[in-house]
Protein backbone atom coordinates (compact mmCIF):
# COMPACT_ATOMS: atom_id res chain seq x y z
CA UNK A 1 0.00 0.00 0.00
CA UNK A 2 1.50 3.33 -1.06
CA UNK A 3 2.32 6.12 1.37
CA UNK A 4 -0.37 8.28 -0.29
CA UNK A 5 -3.10 5.72 0.41
CA UNK A 6 -1.88 5.20 3.98
CA UNK A 7 -2.15 8.96 4.46
CA UNK A 8 -5.70 8.98 3.06
CA UNK A 9 -6.70 6.19 5.46
CA UNK A 10 -5.66 8.39 8.36
CA UNK A 11 -7.71 11.37 7.18
CA UNK A 12 -11.32 12.48 6.65
CA UNK A 13 -11.74 10.33 3.51
CA UNK A 14 -10.85 7.08 5.28
CA UNK A 15 -14.42 5.91 5.98
CA UNK A 16 -15.61 6.82 2.49
CA UNK A 17 -12.77 4.81 0.96
CA UNK A 18 -13.44 1.86 3.25
CA UNK A 19 -17.17 1.86 2.46
CA UNK A 20 -16.54 2.18 -1.26
CA UNK A 21 -14.02 -0.69 -1.19
CA UNK A 22 -16.47 -2.95 0.68
CA UNK A 23 -19.30 -2.05 -1.71
CA UNK A 24 -17.22 -2.91 -4.77
CA UNK A 25 -16.01 -6.14 -3.14
CA UNK A 26 -19.60 -7.17 -2.43
CA UNK A 27 -20.65 -6.43 -6.01
CA UNK A 28 -17.90 -8.70 -7.33
CA UNK A 29 -18.40 -11.39 -4.64
CA UNK A 30 -14.98 -10.90 -3.04
CA UNK A 31 -14.67 -11.91 0.61
CA UNK A 32 -13.55 -9.02 2.90
CA UNK A 33 -10.34 -10.62 4.14
CA UNK A 34 -7.48 -8.40 5.29
CA UNK A 35 -5.54 -8.97 2.05
CA UNK A 36 -8.59 -8.42 -0.17
CA UNK A 37 -9.56 -5.27 1.73
CA UNK A 38 -6.07 -3.86 1.21
CA UNK A 39 -6.21 -4.70 -2.50
CA UNK A 40 -9.59 -3.11 -3.07
CA UNK A 41 -8.81 0.01 -1.07
CA UNK A 42 -5.86 0.47 -3.44
CA UNK A 43 -8.20 -0.24 -6.36
CA UNK A 44 -10.77 2.43 -5.46
CA UNK A 45 -8.09 4.94 -4.40
CA UNK A 46 -5.92 4.79 -7.54
CA UNK A 47 -8.17 3.98 -10.48
CA UNK A 48 -5.37 4.33 -13.06
CA UNK A 49 -2.75 2.29 -11.21
CA UNK A 50 -1.41 -0.95 -12.72
CA UNK A 51 -3.25 -2.90 -10.01
CA UNK A 52 -6.55 -1.17 -10.83
CA UNK A 53 -6.02 -1.76 -14.55
CA UNK A 54 -5.42 -5.46 -13.98
CA UNK A 55 -8.51 -5.79 -11.76
CA UNK A 56 -10.55 -3.96 -14.42
CA UNK A 57 -9.27 -6.43 -17.00
CA UNK A 58 -10.23 -9.40 -14.82
CA UNK A 59 -13.69 -7.95 -14.22
CA UNK A 60 -14.20 -7.29 -17.95
CA UNK A 61 -13.17 -10.84 -18.80
CA UNK A 62 -15.61 -12.27 -16.26
CA UNK A 63 -12.83 -14.04 -14.38
CA UNK A 64 -13.67 -14.49 -10.66
CA UNK A 65 -11.26 -12.85 -8.25
CA UNK A 66 -10.62 -15.72 -5.85
CA UNK A 67 -8.42 -15.89 -2.75
CA UNK A 68 -5.64 -17.32 -4.88
CA UNK A 69 -6.07 -14.56 -7.46
CA UNK A 70 -6.00 -11.94 -4.69
CA UNK A 71 -2.72 -13.29 -3.35
CA UNK A 72 -1.26 -13.30 -6.87
CA UNK A 73 -2.33 -9.68 -7.41
CA UNK A 74 -0.80 -8.67 -4.08
CA UNK A 75 2.46 -10.43 -4.91
CA UNK A 76 2.68 -8.70 -8.32
CA UNK A 77 1.47 -5.19 -7.58
CA UNK A 78 2.03 -4.58 -3.87
CA UNK A 79 5.74 -4.60 -2.94
CA UNK A 80 4.97 -4.60 0.79
CA UNK A 81 3.15 -7.92 0.42
CA UNK A 82 6.17 -9.42 -1.34
CA UNK A 83 8.48 -8.03 1.34
CA UNK A 84 6.39 -9.32 4.24
CA UNK A 85 6.02 -12.75 2.66
CA UNK A 86 9.72 -13.00 1.86
CA UNK A 87 10.76 -11.90 5.34
CA UNK A 88 8.38 -14.37 6.99
CA UNK A 89 9.70 -17.23 4.86
CA UNK A 90 13.30 -16.27 5.61
CA UNK A 91 12.49 -15.89 9.30
CA UNK A 92 10.89 -19.34 9.45
CA UNK A 93 13.89 -20.93 7.73
CA UNK A 94 16.29 -19.13 10.05
CA UNK A 95 14.34 -20.24 13.13
CA UNK A 96 14.43 -23.87 12.02
CA UNK A 97 18.15 -23.66 11.30
CA UNK A 98 18.91 -22.09 14.67
CA UNK A 99 16.83 -24.75 16.44
CA UNK A 100 18.84 -27.49 14.75
CA UNK A 101 22.14 -25.85 15.70
CA UNK A 102 20.95 -25.36 19.28
CA UNK A 103 20.14 -29.05 19.58
CA UNK A 104 23.55 -29.99 18.17
CA UNK A 105 25.31 -27.66 20.63
CA UNK A 106 23.31 -29.09 23.54
CA UNK A 107 24.30 -32.63 22.50
CA UNK A 108 27.97 -31.61 22.30
CA UNK A 109 27.76 -29.96 25.73
CA UNK A 110 26.28 -33.09 27.29
CA UNK A 111 29.05 -35.20 25.72
CA UNK A 112 31.68 -32.81 27.07
CA UNK A 113 30.15 -32.94 30.56
CA UNK A 114 30.09 -36.74 30.50
CA UNK A 115 33.69 -36.75 29.29
CA UNK A 116 34.67 -34.44 32.14
CA UNK A 117 33.02 -36.72 34.66
CA UNK A 118 34.82 -39.72 33.14
CA UNK A 119 38.16 -37.92 33.51
CA UNK A 120 37.35 -36.93 37.10
CA UNK A 121 36.77 -40.53 38.18
CA UNK A 122 39.63 -41.95 36.07
CA UNK A 123 42.37 -40.81 38.47
CA UNK A 124 40.77 -42.71 41.33
CA UNK A 125 40.32 -45.87 39.29
CA UNK A 126 43.91 -45.79 37.94
CA UNK A 127 45.21 -46.76 41.40
CA UNK A 128 43.87 -50.31 41.00
CA UNK A 129 45.39 -53.41 39.37
CA UNK A 130 46.36 -53.83 35.73
CA UNK A 131 42.94 -55.11 34.64
CA UNK A 132 41.22 -52.16 36.24
CA UNK A 133 43.67 -49.71 34.60
CA UNK A 134 43.01 -51.33 31.23
CA UNK A 135 39.27 -50.88 31.72
CA UNK A 136 39.80 -47.20 32.62
CA UNK A 137 41.83 -46.63 29.44
CA UNK A 138 39.16 -48.34 27.36
CA UNK A 139 36.44 -46.22 28.96
CA UNK A 140 38.44 -43.03 28.32
CA UNK A 141 39.07 -44.09 24.73
CA UNK A 142 35.34 -44.69 24.18
CA UNK A 143 34.43 -41.37 25.83
CA UNK A 144 36.99 -39.54 23.69
CA UNK A 145 35.60 -41.12 20.53
CA UNK A 146 32.05 -40.12 21.51
CA UNK A 147 33.11 -36.50 22.08
CA UNK A 148 34.99 -36.44 18.76
CA UNK A 149 31.96 -37.84 16.92
CA UNK A 150 29.64 -35.25 18.49
CA UNK A 151 32.11 -32.47 17.65
CA UNK A 152 32.28 -33.66 14.04
CA UNK A 153 28.49 -33.62 13.83
CA UNK A 154 28.44 -30.13 15.32
CA UNK A 155 31.07 -28.91 12.84
CA UNK A 156 29.09 -30.41 9.97
CA UNK A 157 25.90 -28.79 11.20
CA UNK A 158 27.61 -25.42 11.59
CA UNK A 159 28.98 -25.71 8.04
CA UNK A 160 25.45 -26.47 6.77
CA UNK A 161 24.13 -23.54 8.76
CA UNK A 162 26.70 -21.17 7.24
CA UNK A 163 25.57 -22.31 3.80
CA UNK A 164 21.90 -21.88 4.71
CA UNK A 165 22.55 -18.42 6.15
CA UNK A 166 24.22 -17.50 2.88
CA UNK A 167 21.14 -18.64 0.99
CA UNK A 168 18.91 -16.72 3.38
CA UNK A 169 21.00 -13.61 2.84
CA UNK A 170 20.54 -14.00 -0.91
CA UNK A 171 16.79 -14.46 -0.40
CA UNK A 172 16.54 -11.32 1.69
CA UNK A 173 18.60 -9.42 -0.87
CA UNK A 174 16.10 -10.57 -3.50
CA UNK A 175 13.21 -9.47 -1.28
CA UNK A 176 14.84 -6.07 -0.98
CA UNK A 177 15.26 -5.85 -4.75
CA UNK A 178 11.63 -6.87 -5.24
CA UNK A 179 10.53 -4.18 -2.79
CA UNK A 180 12.34 -1.60 -4.91
CA UNK A 181 11.07 -2.90 -8.27
CA UNK A 182 7.89 -2.16 -10.21
CA UNK A 183 6.17 -5.48 -10.89
CA UNK A 184 5.07 -4.69 -14.46
CA UNK A 185 8.12 -2.97 -15.95
CA UNK A 186 10.97 -4.24 -13.72
CA UNK A 187 12.17 -0.67 -13.31
CA UNK A 188 12.75 0.94 -9.92
CA UNK A 189 9.40 1.72 -8.27
CA UNK A 190 8.18 5.10 -7.01
CA UNK A 191 9.11 4.58 -3.37
CA UNK A 192 12.68 3.58 -4.19
CA UNK A 193 12.90 6.43 -6.70
CA UNK A 194 11.91 9.01 -4.08
CA UNK A 195 14.50 7.68 -1.63
CA UNK A 196 17.21 7.52 -4.30
CA UNK A 197 16.56 11.04 -5.59
CA UNK A 198 16.81 12.51 -2.09
CA UNK A 199 20.05 10.61 -1.44
CA UNK A 200 21.56 11.61 -4.79
CA UNK A 201 20.67 15.28 -4.24
CA UNK A 202 22.32 15.17 -0.80
CA UNK A 203 25.42 13.52 -2.27
CA UNK A 204 25.59 16.05 -5.09
CA UNK A 205 25.32 18.91 -2.62
CA UNK A 206 28.09 17.50 -0.44
CA UNK A 207 30.40 16.84 -3.39
CA UNK A 208 29.65 20.09 -5.19
CA UNK A 209 28.39 18.15 -8.22
CA UNK A 210 25.25 18.33 -10.26
CA UNK A 211 22.43 15.86 -10.82
CA UNK A 212 19.80 16.00 -13.54
CA UNK A 213 16.28 14.63 -13.35
CA UNK A 214 14.11 13.74 -16.35
CA UNK A 215 10.42 12.85 -16.44
CA UNK A 216 8.87 11.10 -19.44
CA UNK A 217 5.25 10.36 -20.27
CA UNK A 218 3.69 8.17 -22.98
CA UNK A 219 1.57 10.39 -25.23
CA UNK A 220 -2.18 9.68 -25.47
CA UNK A 221 -1.79 6.49 -23.46
CA UNK A 222 -5.34 6.51 -22.12
CA UNK A 223 -6.74 6.62 -25.63
CA UNK A 224 -4.43 3.79 -26.63
CA UNK A 225 -5.60 1.74 -23.64
CA UNK A 226 -9.26 2.44 -24.43
CA UNK A 227 -8.76 1.39 -28.06
CA UNK A 228 -6.65 -1.72 -27.64
CA UNK A 229 -7.27 -2.80 -24.04
CA UNK A 230 -5.15 -3.00 -20.90
CA UNK A 231 -3.19 -6.09 -21.92
CA UNK A 232 -1.85 -4.32 -25.00
CA UNK A 233 -1.33 -1.23 -22.85
CA UNK A 234 0.82 -3.29 -20.49
CA UNK A 235 2.90 -4.50 -23.44
CA UNK A 236 3.44 -0.87 -24.49
CA UNK A 237 4.49 0.05 -20.94
CA UNK A 238 6.98 -2.82 -20.91
CA UNK A 239 8.39 -1.82 -24.29
CA UNK A 240 8.83 1.83 -23.35
CA UNK A 241 10.29 0.78 -19.99
CA UNK A 242 12.81 -1.50 -21.71
CA UNK A 243 14.14 1.39 -23.79
CA UNK A 244 14.25 3.79 -20.85
CA UNK A 245 15.82 1.13 -18.62
CA UNK A 246 18.58 0.41 -21.13
CA UNK A 247 19.42 4.12 -21.58
CA UNK A 248 19.07 4.72 -17.85
CA UNK A 249 21.25 1.83 -16.66
CA UNK A 250 23.52 2.30 -13.63
CA UNK A 251 24.97 4.59 -12.45
CA UNK A 252 21.83 6.32 -13.75
CA UNK A 253 18.52 5.27 -12.23
CA UNK A 254 15.41 4.57 -14.33
CA UNK A 255 12.07 4.31 -12.55
CA UNK A 256 8.37 3.97 -13.18
CA UNK A 257 7.12 7.20 -11.66
CA UNK A 258 3.44 6.30 -11.87
CA UNK A 259 0.96 5.06 -14.48
CA UNK A 260 2.46 5.77 -17.88
CA UNK A 261 5.04 8.22 -16.49
CA UNK A 262 8.72 7.39 -16.04
CA UNK A 263 11.77 9.06 -14.52
CA UNK A 264 15.52 8.94 -15.04
CA UNK A 265 18.06 10.35 -12.59
CA UNK A 266 21.43 11.35 -14.06
CA UNK A 267 23.92 11.60 -11.16
CA UNK A 268 26.90 13.88 -11.84
CA UNK A 269 25.60 14.52 -15.38
CA UNK A 270 24.53 17.83 -16.86
CA UNK A 271 21.31 18.75 -18.59
CA UNK A 272 23.14 18.72 -21.92
CA UNK A 273 24.02 15.03 -21.45
CA UNK A 274 20.48 14.25 -20.29
CA UNK A 275 19.03 15.96 -23.36
CA UNK A 276 21.07 13.76 -25.67
CA UNK A 277 19.94 10.59 -23.88
CA UNK A 278 16.29 11.68 -23.81
CA UNK A 279 16.34 12.40 -27.53
CA UNK A 280 17.77 8.93 -28.16
CA UNK A 281 14.97 7.42 -26.08
CA UNK A 282 12.29 9.48 -27.79
CA UNK A 283 13.51 8.74 -31.32
CA UNK A 284 13.96 5.01 -30.71
CA UNK A 285 10.47 4.63 -29.25
CA UNK A 286 8.74 6.63 -31.98
CA UNK A 287 10.61 4.87 -34.80
CA UNK A 288 9.14 1.46 -34.07
CA UNK A 289 5.74 0.34 -35.32
CA UNK A 290 4.16 -1.89 -32.70
CA UNK A 291 2.20 -5.05 -33.48
CA UNK A 292 -0.19 -7.21 -31.49
CA UNK A 293 1.70 -10.41 -30.67
CA UNK A 294 -1.25 -12.76 -31.04
CA UNK A 295 -2.51 -11.50 -34.43
CA UNK A 296 0.40 -9.45 -35.80
CA UNK A 297 -2.08 -6.58 -36.13
CA UNK A 298 -0.45 -3.17 -36.64
CA UNK A 299 -0.91 -0.96 -33.56
CA UNK A 300 0.96 2.05 -34.92
CA UNK A 301 3.75 3.99 -33.24
CA UNK A 302 3.98 5.26 -29.68
CA UNK A 303 5.59 8.55 -28.74
CA UNK A 304 6.82 10.02 -25.48
CA UNK A 305 7.18 13.53 -24.18
CA UNK A 306 10.01 14.46 -21.82
CA UNK A 307 11.14 17.25 -19.57
CA UNK A 308 14.34 17.61 -17.57
CA UNK A 309 15.88 19.84 -14.92
CA UNK A 310 19.48 20.21 -13.79
CA UNK A 311 19.72 20.61 -10.03
CA UNK A 312 20.79 23.98 -8.70
CA UNK A 313 23.01 24.39 -5.65
CA UNK A 314 20.94 24.06 -2.50
CA UNK A 315 17.85 22.89 -4.36
CA UNK A 316 15.66 20.25 -2.71
CA UNK A 317 14.55 17.04 -4.38
CA UNK A 318 10.91 18.19 -4.39
CA UNK A 319 11.83 21.43 -6.13
CA UNK A 320 13.83 19.52 -8.73
CA UNK A 321 10.85 17.25 -9.39
CA UNK A 322 8.57 20.28 -9.73
CA UNK A 323 10.83 21.86 -12.35
CA UNK A 324 11.20 18.61 -14.32
CA UNK A 325 7.41 18.13 -14.18
CA UNK A 326 6.83 21.65 -15.43
CA UNK A 327 9.22 20.97 -18.32
CA UNK A 328 7.31 17.76 -19.13
CA UNK A 329 4.05 19.71 -19.11
CA UNK A 330 5.62 22.22 -21.50
CA UNK A 331 6.46 19.38 -23.89
CA UNK A 332 2.84 18.20 -23.75
CA UNK A 333 1.60 21.73 -24.37
CA UNK A 334 3.99 22.12 -27.30
CA UNK A 335 2.41 19.23 -29.18
CA UNK A 336 4.00 16.18 -27.52
CA UNK A 337 6.79 13.91 -28.81
CA UNK A 338 9.48 16.41 -27.83
CA UNK A 339 11.91 17.20 -24.99
CA UNK A 340 11.92 20.45 -23.01
CA UNK A 341 14.45 21.90 -20.56
CA UNK A 342 13.24 23.29 -17.24
CA UNK A 343 12.57 26.91 -16.56
CA UNK A 344 14.32 28.84 -13.81
CA UNK A 345 12.96 28.45 -10.30
CA UNK A 346 11.37 31.90 -10.37
CA UNK A 347 9.39 31.03 -13.48
CA UNK A 348 8.16 27.79 -11.96
CA UNK A 349 7.07 29.59 -8.79
CA UNK A 350 5.19 32.19 -10.79
CA UNK A 351 3.44 29.61 -12.97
Amino acid sequence: MSAEIQTLLRGPRAYDLARKALEVMEIHHVWPTVRNFELWVCYVSESTSPLAQEIDRLIASGEPITETMGEALAAQFMPDARVNGGILEAGDALSKELSTVTRAIETAQKSSEAYGQELATASERLSGDEAQMKAVVEDLTAATQNVQADNRRLESQLADTRGELGRLRESLDQVRRDAMTDGLTNLTNRKAFDESLTAMCDEAEAAGETVTLALLDIDHFKGFNDTWGHQIGDQVLRYVASVIGRMGAAPRLAARYGGEEFAVIFPAETGRIALGVLEEIRLEISSRSLKRRSTNEDLGAVTVSAGYAERLSGESASSLVARADAALYASKHAGRNCTTASQPLAAVAAA
